[in-house]
């Protein structure tokens, strides 16, 4: 049987993921009303940070994992140690905290990337991040990461995410 160890909520995990969060500079957080539907607001973010060395892949430009990586787990443990999973969760969550709504993550429901161009090494990349809806359970969020650079889109991803249920009892065979 498979056994995975029990690590507190108190514990900061150091992987990957927390070495290239640490690489991420937070550059804009605002709450404006949407172009779209000017009585509702909308989220934003905005993080900067430099394609180095371990983030390529063996044809020299940004990892396809390391793209998803910095939009699913941008935030976490992060600069401003916001309870916050990911890039695409951040301007739910200021919209939350501003509107005095849920200030609340979820965990991923679904997580829809599009890859449209390479990111070399030393290229600038900006993470724009903006929230689409703040339902009762689901929460979604649109994410672009541009090369800032060469001015080109990176990719772009929809990012769903729900209120996780209250785990069940496992069954006894």
């Amino acid at each position: 049987m498979l056994r995975t160890p029990k690590v507190s909520r108190s514990e900061i995990f150091r992987g990957f993921d927390s070495e290239l969060i640490s690489r991420l500079r937070l550059t804009e957080v605002s709450v404006l009303p949407k172009a779209e539907e000017p009585d509702k607001l909308e989220g934003r973010v905005v993080f900067e940070v430099t394609v180095d060395e371990e983030m390529l892949n063996s044809n020299g430009s940004i990892h396809g994992g390391i793209t998803a990586m910095i939009i699913d787990e941008h935030v976490s443990s992060t600069h401003v140690r916001w309870q916050v999973n990911d890039c695409s969760t951040m301007p739910i969550y200021v919209l939350g905290l501003a509107t005095g709504g849920r200030a609340t993550g979820g965990v991923t429901h679904s997580l829809n990337v599009v890859y449209h161009s390479p990111a070399l090494l030393g290229d600038k990349l900006r993470v724009v991040s903006t929230t689409l809806t703040l339902g009762n359970r689901a929460l979604s969020s649109r994410c672009e990461i541009w090369n800032a650079t060469r001015h080109r889109l990176v990719a772009s991803a929809v990012h769903l995410k729900m209120d996780p249920s209250e785990p069940k009892p496992s069954a006894k065979l």
